[in-house]
């Protein structure tokens, strides 16, 4: 059992990513993109690297401890509907992220997180857009197939690092 502690660098990764994104979504880059889809895609990098490292128990904990601490955070330092659309698409993508990861765990090692983080980011992207800005009047669709496209492309340049971390920590372990 993967104590707390243990996890608290991962916890705080993740409370950090979120809360940024959430402020950082508020700023839009051009009518595809804001400055947000630049920074939550490290919250599947620390969900991935997490369940390779101590498994989908310790995994889902992160997941847990994050969306308490960011979605209150963020509600404090973003609008209401951006903190609340954030902690329903984090939650529900970053359990499918830990799901999946998990079951392709075996695979080769660049398998799991690229599904895990291609699948999670395609629930999280829907129902991000779609809850904070329905109805606002912003050009919410282009920015979601923005969103989209940089979290593919952030899931791809992210396999670099995380083989590089997951081989280090397995040949010291």
């Amino acid at each position: 059992m993967t104590r707390l502690r243990t996890l608290a660098l991962p916890v705080a990764a993740m409370i950090v990513v979120v809360v940024v994104s959430n402020i950082l979504v508020q700023y839009p880059l051009n009518d595809w993109l804001t400055w947000g889809a630049l920074t939550y895609p490290a919250a599947f990098f620390v969900t991935d690297l997490t369940n390779r490292t101590h498994g989908p128990v310790a995994a889902r904990r992160i997941v847990r401890w994050g969306f308490v601490f960011a979605v209150a955070i963020s509600a404090a330092l973003s609008a209401p509907r951006i903190a609340f659309a954030s902690g329903a698409a984090f939650l529900a993508a970053q359990l499918l992220d830990v799901t999946v990861f998990n079951r392709l765990r075996r695979r080769s090692w660049w398998q799991a997180p690229l599904a895990s983080s291609v699948l999670g980011s395609a629930i999280d992207t829907a129902m991000f857009f779609s809850i904070a800005f329905a109805g606002s009047g912003l050009p919410w669709t282009t920015w979601a197939m923005g969103d989209f496209a940089v979290k593919i492309g952030m899931a791809l340049l992210m396999l670099a690092p995380y083989g590089g971390i997951v081989r280090s920590r397995f040949a010291r372990a």
